[in-house]
């Protein structure tokens, strides 16, 4: 999955009033999330590389020895073998590093919470930079930290006497710029709610279905929406009849192991599960 990064070394913890040099990696989106990277492939340029050093630079978090910093400049004046690429299209990328792709991610966040959190949402005024941790602070006593966005990822299955014969329910989102390839049952954990108590509204919600036998299965951070998610595993309870939300779904139908169509990279949870799924391997339940 995207954090599955290993040997390389990830850490997020806030160093307040750390300045960057030369080597620092640089990341910048544009008006449109798209992210600034170098033509030969590399995901973002170093500090030198930029004709005149951006204005605003803030710390966000190291990837073994290198330092990554955002730019927070509404412009910036790029190196001219650099140009802005959609996120979705730098993860299909086929020379971006999986460590890449989850900078990007990463990074994405917490530029997004900057941004949107530029006034406070009590009274209205400028936020300033907390000095002692990764907060932003008001002088009405507001403090802001980064949103993490709780939400479920559900493989639903259909147990059958011989368990080749199992199967899934797989989905293709609605709407115009919906990603093309199938995925699982999700959403978003609202106030008051267990995960579990997600994924029974959920299901029912978008595809008419009672659940049993909830099981927990793995999570996984999800930068660009500020999601944390949560795959779980479930069975059918009773009636086995999709009736799919079609304001929220343009398919939703059951396929056995030898039918499912896996997703084009390694990145996503919701992938892992189907993998798990078409090759038996989902835990029983």
């Amino acid at each position: 999955m995207i954090q599955d990064i290993y040997p390389h070394i990830f850490n997020n913890t806030y160093i307040p009033g750390l300045e960057s040099n030369d080597e620092s990696l640089i990341i910048h989106f544009d008006g449109n999330g798209s992210i600034l990277c170098k033509d030969e492939g590399k995901p973002f340029p170093r500090l030198f590389e930029f004709d005149n050093k951006p204005q605003k630079l803030t710390y966000l978090f190291s990837m073994d020895d290198d330092c990554v910093f955002l730019a927070e400049d509404e412009v910036v004046d790029k190196p001219s073998d650099s140009g802005y690429m959609r996120i979705r299209d730098f993860r299909k990328r086929e020379n971006t590093p999986k460590k890449s792709v989850f900078e990007v991610f990463t990074a994405k966040q917490l530029a997004g919470w900057y941004k949107n959190n530029t006034y406070c949402g009590r009274c209205g005024k400028l936020t300033r930079r907390s000095t002692v941790e990764r907060a932003l602070t008001c002088e009405c006593g507001n403090v802001i930290y980064p949103r993490v966005v709780p939400a479920v990822i559900v493989a639903v299955l259909k147990r059958a006497e011989n368990r080749d014969d199992d199967e899934i329910v797989l989905t293709k989102y609605a709407g115009r710029d919906a990603i093309p390839y199938y995925a699982l049952v999700a959403g978003f954990t609202e106030i008051g709610e267990t995960f579990e108590e997600t994924v029974a509204r959920e299901v029912k919600e978008e595809i008419g279905l009672n659940v049993k036998k909830i099981t927990y299965y793995k999570s996984q951070p999800w930068g660009v929406a500020d999601d944390l998610l949560a795959g779980f595993f479930c069975e059918v309870d009773g009636d086995s009849n999709i009736k799919r939300d079609e304001l929220e779904l343009a398919v939703a139908q059951w396929m056995r192991r030898e039918d499912v169509v896996l997703q084009p990279d390694q990145l996503s949870l919701t992938n892992e599960m189907m993998i798990l799924f078409k090759e038996s391997g989902e835990p029983f339940l």
